[in-house]
């Protein structure tokens, strides 16, 4: 079961870095002054750290099976 961990880390890896690019582009909104233009993309925002955060968890799953198995 050495794959399952080794995808599973992948895969938690892939959504920490979408959390990352979560972050960065909330942070980056911070400055603007056009505030239904920010809340529209915090909207967006919102969609990719819930598939960021539920792919990390899918990961660790993933990583719990192999060493489980």
């Amino acid at each position: 079961m050495t794959w399952l961990i080794i995808l599973g880390t992948i895969v938690t890896l892939l959504g920490l870095v979408g959390l990352g690019v979560c972050i960065r582009k909330a942070a980056s909104l911070r400055g603007t002054g056009d505030a239904d233009k920010v809340r529209s993309q915090l909207h967006g925002l919102v969609a990719l750290n819930m598939g960021s955060v539920g792919l990390a968890g899918l990961g660790l799953a993933m990583v719990v099976m192999g060493v489980i198995l």
